[in-house]
């Protein structure tokens, strides 16, 4: 198969960089980079995955532009990794739709599945839609239990079985035996470098944004918004453990297990992915691909979305805009199960996977 232009470039740099090896000691890459001689469309995309653009390289490099030897790793890795999560992507027809109009696509499916349930709305209860109602099961006045799970199960389960498809594509590409994801310091080791973003510190300094000062902006509303979606998840699992088990039907009170874990949730998944908007804009553009800004963007922003209309929902559930705001929130779920095997979200799987053959390739 003929390699594309951003593997090509990527493996002139690995190239240099290899002869070079002044940063080794930056991040994993650079290790892992030394472990091989040469550099397969696999081994490429494994780098580029492993690589958490935490900018170090770029500055810290002798050979980076304006030097003939152009090295600009960040930028490099960047596109490749861009390019893995289509050629990863499960089905592959998907893949070219999301990455060139991601937030389009985001933002109609938002549409699409609120006026869904505005329109079921409306033709079994008309003056449902804003009436205000209290207590238990008031939700689902609007749309059945049984309806709403049904929809949001089939997006999730969607979801799912895209990200296992795509996490077998990658890994048999970059050819780690699959008995590796069953040992368990390998898998141990790449949690505790995940959890705490090991690499997204510049070597220890810092990543690097606007200028040669580096902070640890990136990785804090990196945290936010990871353990805040992961937050989001816990409630809505705790809740539907509440109605199975316990049939107690949301929503639930102000103080209740799954509105607090859903409150700070909510809260983490609108002032993270606002953080990371802000450090990108802020960020030097020698340092990022051009080409990926968009499905970054719908990311960023289904999550935002996702996050402030939840929000909206617990402040103004009584009320009669309870109605348009539950259809608002349980669009922008759905649009964002159905979007993530096709956007940024991928990189934190592939991430996670290509950290588990670093340590297995460390212990060796």
């Amino acid at each position: 198969m003929q390699r594309s232009e951003a593997l090509t470039e990527a493996d002139r740099l690995m190239t240099i960089c290899n002869s070079c090896r002044y940063c080794e000691g930056l991040c994993a890459v650079f290790p892992a980079m030394e472990m091989r001689r040469a550099f397969g469309g696999g081994d490429l995309n494994y780098l580029a995955n492993l690589c958490h653009s935490c900018g170090a390289c770029y500055v810290d490099c002798q050979f980076s532009p304006p030097h003939e030897f152009d090295v600009c790793v960040p930028s490099v890795l960047a596109r490749v990794r861009h390019e893995s999560y289509a050629d990863y992507a499960w089905p592959r027809a998907l893949a070219p739709l999301f990455r060139r109009n991601g937030l389009a696509v985001s933002l109609i499916a938002v549409v699409s599945i609120a006026a869904f349930i505005l329109g079921f709305v409306a033709v079994s209860d008309p003056k449902a839609l804003f009436a205000s109602r209290h207590g238990p099961g008031s939700f689902y006045a609007l749309m059945p239990h049984g309806a709403m799970a049904l929809l949001f199960g089939a997006a999730f389960l969607w979801a799912t079985v895209a990200f296992i498809m795509g996490a077998r594509a990658f890994w048999n590409d970059i050819g780690e035996p699959t008995a590796t994801l069953a040992e368990p310091r390998p898998l141990l080791q790449a949690v505790r470098d995940a959890a705490g973003l090991r690499y997204l510190d510049g070597g220890g300094v810092g990543c690097y944004n606007a200028d040669e000062r580096p902070n640890d902006s990136r990785r804090f509303y990196h945290h936010l918004t990871f353990w805040g979606f992961m937050l989001c998840f816990a409630s809505t699992s705790t809740a539907t453990l509440y109605h199975y088990l316990l049939h107690r039907e949301a929503p639930y009170p102000l103080w209740d297990l799954p509105v607090v874990l859903g409150t700070l949730g909510g809260l983490g998944i609108v002032i993270g992915p606002l953080g990371l908007h802000a450090a990108k804009r802020r960020r030097d553009p020698a340092m990022m691909d051009p080409g990926s800004r968009g499905m970054d963007v719908a990311f960023l922003a289904m999550l935002m979305l996702t996050g402030a209309s939840g929000l909206a929902l617990l402040l103004l559930r009584e009320t009669g805009a309870m109605g348009l705001l539950l259809a608002l929130h349980l669009g922008a779920v759905f649009a964002l199960f159905v979007t993530l095997p096709y956007g940024k979200f991928v990189h934190g799987l592939y991430r996670f996977l290509a950290l588990v053959r670093y340590a297995k390739e460390r212990q060796a």
